[in-house]
């Protein structure tokens, strides 16, 4: 394996361990420049970077790579701008002869210009049942820019397609070849260049850049949480483009109502348009979108296969297409189609087994959700602010989690059993006859 080809591959298993936001701010741009003596020289774009790299994803990018080969020994970051050419690789560099299939991570290509990434379009992204309502919305912001649901807020669970819907909503307009200045960029690439315009006495030119668009897209927004002077340079930004029918579009893992730390004024800014969630897709969903991928990688794969991912892997489409690269890759360098056998032998040790999380991951979860403390949640009180958000917890651990009505009463500050099935019971009976509950309780199970 030559030094490309693992840093790729190294690529594949990170992106399924970190979030969207994090990979593409973080990884984008780097590449092995050498491999020698068990020493790995990873290139990153700029020294900011490389601090980043070596203080949080030293120990997972050593980690993976060592798992790939054994004798990786070391990383040695160094700063380099000068990316080589990305050529595509096929099977031949491999030494396998399956046709002219290349490598997932191969296809990435972001234009430096408007950060688009070419791969994600409409035409490639599946429509279903969990996604229809966010594409529509999508398809109408195209045919009236500015005017039509503006902004745009899409949320949803990580890994349900929301960057690849936004970024094609770009793609699109910038198909059209109409003279549209586009740019996409996450919230927290946004938190660090307004930093370091603070830092370089540059603010103006910061705030110039992003007034030009006629398109302005920011994904991840819930990285917003608690940057006040960050979400202050927004909302002014927000206000400029609105002002000149400029569109916006906007992505988060929640709704904007229920991102901690979110000042009231964007809320009321992104409630002016359009707010639609995106859900976990269902199997139907998940068999089309694993056939859809594979086609894009001109990769066969038997339906046994298929129906066994479709089965296997539920909830996030980030990671059907990470075992799904996982398994392409397989294939190019033994030169054949895993089996079933093969298969469960690699989701096994690429997937992370889902274990039900821990009462107290759940009461802080679930306490940050209604911007409450955690510990309050034991205590012995009946504001019905604290009565709510508790009641919930209990419903969640016996719904979802099985757990027993003396357990659940135990852990949470020694209450009686009864108390327990009362608040079931209670929530139960509320979500058939409260919609706005239901929205909440599905947002909290995407968190958990």
């Amino acid at each position: 394996m030559d030094k490309d080809q693992l840093w790729n591959s190294a690529l594949v298993e990170i992106e399924l361990s970190t979030s969207k936001a994090n990979f593409n701010t973080w990884f984008k741009d780097t590449f092995v420049s050498k491999f020698e003596d068990g020493v790995v020289y990873l290139s990153v774009p700029n020294q900011f970077v490389k601090d980043w790299l070596q203080k949080k994803f030293h120990k997972t990018i050593l980690k993976t790579l060592r798992n790939l080969s054994e004798s990786v020994r070391q990383i040695k970051y160094t700063v380099s701008k000068d990316r080589p050419f990305k050529k595509e690789f096929s099977s031949k560099d491999f030494g396998v002869g399956m046709g002219e299939s290349t490598l997932p991570l191969n296809d990435y290509y972001i234009n430096k210009d408007d950060n688009l990434n070419s791969r994600y379009t409409f035409d490639s992204f599946v429509v279903g049942s969990f996604n229809e309502l966010a594409h529509a919305a999508c398809q109408a912001v195209l045919k009236n820019l500015g005017s039509t649901y503006n902004p745009l807020f899409i949320y949803g669970p990580t890994g349900v397609g929301k960057t690849h819907l936004i970024q094609a909503l770009g793609n699109e307009l910038k198909n059209k070849k109409n003279g549209k200045k586009i740019y996409y960029l996450t919230s927290e690439k946004f938190t660090v260049e307004y930093v370091n315009s603070i830092q370089t006495n540059s603010t103006n030119s910061f705030k110039e850049k992003y007034r030009k668009y006629d398109l302005l897209i920011m994904d991840d927004v819930q990285f917003l949480s608690g940057k006040e002077r960050t979400q202050w340079e927004l909302f002014h930004l927000f206000n400029s483009l609105y002002e000149k029918n400029k569109q916006i579009v906007f992505s988060s893992d929640r709704h904007p109502n229920y991102i901690p730390g979110l000042e009231d004024r964007l809320k009321s800014r992104f409630a002016a348009g359009m707010i639609v969630d995106i859900n976990s897709p269902d199997h139907e969903s998940r068999v089309a979108i694993i056939k859809s991928k594979s086609q894009v990688s001109n990769f066969d794969i038997p339906d046994e296969i298929v129906d066994y991912l479709a089965n296997s892997i539920e909830g996030s489409i980030r990671e059907l297409e990470g075992v799904l690269n996982s398994i392409i890759i397989h294939s190019q360098l033994k030169g054949k189609v895993p089996s079933l056998n093969d298969i469960k032998g690699l989701i096994k040790n690429s997937i992370k087994p889902k274990k039900a999380a821990p009462i107290e991951d759940i009461v802080k979860i679930i306490a940050g959700f209604y911007n409450i403390e955690p510990q309050i949640i034991y205590k012995k009180t009946r504001k019905k602010e604290i009565v709510k958000p508790r009641q919930i917890i209990m419903y969640i651990l016996r719904e979802d989690y099985s757990m027993p009505y003396p357990t659940i009463g135990q852990k949470l500050g020694g209450r009686d059993h009864t108390t327990v099935i009362h608040s079931y019971e209670k929530i139960k009976k509320e979500l058939k006859e409260d919609s706005f509950l239901v929205q909440e309780i599905e947002q909290i199970r995407s968190m958990l």
